[in-house]
């Protein structure tokens, strides 16, 4: 068997966001977000995800995965392949879209309900963060007293999942693995079998069950990647080589700076060894003769001479 590379949107759409998606869907959300017991979702409507807003560095934007929960919460899901410039952006916008479009013209505050943006990306966007999963609420920057619920924003950074088959020891990492890893299969493992939600996402993600458009559209989906990220690592490696040029020239500009004030200090030090000797050849030499000796000029010995009269 071969199966999805569920990273890509078209099948992270597929698998998740299909019609008969939807227990796959809860057994996913229910596993990967933050929910205190009897919280949980029960039941959920998969709705068209589309959105778009114009941010910097996309032709548009809009989300994989569109849900609203029995209890009217919205959860917007994204699988980001690519790093580009703005992403981090556009999460925010999604987010806060999603939120501020609920109310018709009218309508009060209090009917808003909360929104969650979990956001799975194949790069690491948080360098200085070690946790697979971020959890980001709004705050008081002082006491860290929560502010609302009702906006959140989930990351999960798949790079930074490293488990194998052997250590999943719970259905989170279990869905973080298929997501990660199902397309590098060729057989559903043991370990995952018996999660009948994670089955059935193997079953949508097998190629073999892919219409001849979705095979199409799957291969321009890879070939679209491939190009964007060679275009990446070429961007990638100038900003690499013109920082490298930049610390080489901040480099030299220290060394030379430092030779300079060497120098500086070097000239002072002489200066001072000769002033020291020609004053104390002030009571027994003239002028003309303690300048011979010591390197100064008359000029400066003669005013040697009267600073310490």
């Amino acid at each position: 068997m071969r199966f999805l590379d569920v990273k890509t949107d078209f099948a992270f759409k597929k698998v998740f966001g299909s019609e008969q998606s939807k227990p796959i869907l809860i057994s996913f959300l229910n596993a990967l977000l933050d929910y205190h017991d009897g919280d949980e979702i029960a039941d959920l409507t998969i709705i068209d995800p589309y959105q778009a807003p114009k941010i910097l560095g996309m032709k548009d934007t809009y989300v994989d995965v569109k849900a609203v929960c029995a209890n009217g919460s919205t959860v917007i899901i994204e699988m980001q392949v690519l790093n580009v410039e703005g992403f981090e952006k556009r999460v925010l916008y999604n987010a806060a879209k999603a939120y501020s479009t609920q109310l018709g013209k009218g309508e009060k505050y209090h009917l808003l309900n909360p929104v969650i943006a979990l956001t799975l990306t194949d790069f690491v966007m948080f360098p200085d963060q070690s946790e697979v999963f971020s959890h980001y609420r709004l705050l008081e920057k002082q006491t860290l007293a929560h502010y609302s619920g009702d906006l959140e924003l989930v990351f999960i950074e798949l790079p930074k999942f490293t488990k194998e088959l052997v250590d999943l020891v719970n259905i989170s990492d279990k869905w973080v693995y298929f997501v990660k890893n199902a397309g590098s299969l060729d057989y559903v493992p043991d370990s995952l079998k018996t999660d009948p939600c994670i089955v059935d996402a193997f079953g949508i993600a097998n190629q073999a069950g892919l219409t001849e458009e979705e095979m199409e559209a799957q291969e321009q989906r890879y070939d679209f990647l491939r190009i964007q990220r060679a275009l990446h690592d070429e961007r990638k490696a100038v900003e690499i080589k013109l920082i490298e040029a930049e610390e080489k020239r901040q480099a030299a500009e220290q060394k030379r700076q430092a030779a300079e004030e060497r120098a500086v200090t070097a000239e002072k030090a002489l200066l001072e060894s000769k002033t020291n000797f020609a004053r104390s050849l002030l009571d027994i030499l003239d002028d003309t003769t303690i300048a011979l000796k010591t390197g100064l000029t008359v000029k400066e010995v003669s005013a040697l001479r009267q600073s310490v009269a």
